[in-house]
């Protein structure tokens, strides 16, 4: 029997099938994850992705246990992220879930709440919203993908380490959310919850928009030594869960 309505998660930067936050993620799908009705993925579950063609072991675990979560009954959606961008429809299939666009709007607990990874509400790192753009052309990602795999394996690593230099020389300030960005998205959705991940500041943040109605976003947690998930009952009560390795 579900016991809530859905479970959010983002940010756990996958990268082996030996750290423990692939663990912590295996052993939630099979266990909590199915006290849920749906169970969303807000992006970047890959710390890099370079096609549905991967032949990696991690990829063929985590697919195998989405789908079984799938089978038992829990509804799985996935939402690319800045790192994970190209997960393309055979993967879904294999996963058992289905591609959301980049925000989308679901109802939850009978509030209309956008949900979003989040990386493009960054809007003041002129620089990152550069890349995005670039990386997010199809006609760049139709020529990536058409490389052989190793050449693929070897620009991610590159761009990982651009992204940690780039990282290291921007303010944490700079690469949160724009206020701004927040609420014109707010308004051009006519809803009043956001929900999304990328910048690994799990809060919860009242909103006033500039029509004076209230409203909030709730960041969602990164995974590290231990993972989290945001749980939204049916009547719309909203709780966070820490997942933690087997002891």
């Amino acid at each position: 029997m579900h016991t809530a309505s859905a479970h959010f998660i983002s940010d756990l930067h996958l990268d082996s099938t030996d750290e423990p936050r692939c663990q912590i993620l295996l052993r939630y799908l099979q266990g909590a994850a199915r006290n849920a009705e749906s169970l969303f993925i807000l992006g970047d579950l890959f710390e890099a992705y370079i096609g549905d063609d991967d032949d990696s072991a991690l990829l063929a675990v985590v697919a195998e246990h989405l789908r079984a979560l799938n089978e038992a009954g829990t509804r799985v959606y996935l939402m690319h992220g800045n790192r994970d961008f190209l997960i393309g429809a055979e993967f879904a299939e294999r996963a058992g879930a289905r591609l959301l666009p980049d925000p989308s709007v679901v109802r939850l607990g009978g509030i209309d709440t956008l949900i979003a990874h989040g990386d493009a509400y960054c809007t003041d790192d002129l620089g990152y919203q550069a890349i995005r753009k670039q990386f997010r052309d199809p006609q760049w990602q139709a020529g990536f993908l058409g490389q052989p795999l190793a050449a693929r394996r070897a620009f991610a690593e590159q761009a990982r380490a651009q992204s940690k230099a780039h990282q290291q020389g921007v303010s944490m300030e700079l690469m949160d959310v724009n206020p701004q960005a927040i609420e014109q998205a707010l308004h051009l959705y006519g809803v009043g919850r956001l929900i999304h991940g990328h910048t690994h500041r799990p809060a919860e943040h009242e909103v006033r928009l500039s029509n004076s109605q209230p409203a909030e976003r709730i960041v969602l947690a990164d995974w590290r030594e231990s993972g989290e998930c945001l749980a939204v009952a049916a009547d719309g009560e909203i709780s966070r869960q820490v997942l933690k390795r087997q002891a």
